[in-house]
């Protein structure tokens, strides 16, 4: 059965940090690329970054390019997403998932989705 779990969010305020991980268990990790997500209400789903299991190379969408970093461990069987200069408009479920392509902009492209964990930007 394959899980993945999400952990560290919570309230930051207007400027700050927060690292996002999650852990993945039931599958070959490294044979995975893995995304980052995130579910607004009101809003739909938004890819937010991406790295390749082939070449690890990261992808990341306009809004967050600059002051997010993915970046993985293999032999943690861990993603991460490093948020940095965090803004009200980045509230939201932040999820992980895992793609068996090497290159998975969409949603409809991963195989497996965590349940999220909620990031509240606010002063």
């Amino acid at each position: 059965q394959v899980q993945l779990v999400e952990s560290g969010g919570g309230l930051v305020q207007p400027g700050g940090s927060l690292r996002l991980s999650c852990v993945a268990s039931g599958l070959r990790f490294s044979l995975y690329t893995m995304g980052w997500f995130r579910h607004a209400p009101g809003k739909e789903r938004e890819f937010l970054a991406a790295i390749s299991y082939r070449d690890r190379r990261s992808n990341y969408a306009d809004s967050v390019r600059g002051r997010f970093t993915i970046s993985r461990d293999n032999d943690k069987n861990t993603v991460y997403l490093q948020m940095d200069s965090l803004k009200p408009e980045d509230t939201a479920v932040y999820s992980c998932a895992a793609s068996g392509r090497a290159r998975a902009f969409d949603s409809y492209e991963y195989d497996y989705w965590g349940q999220g964990t909620q990031v509240t930007v606010s002063s």
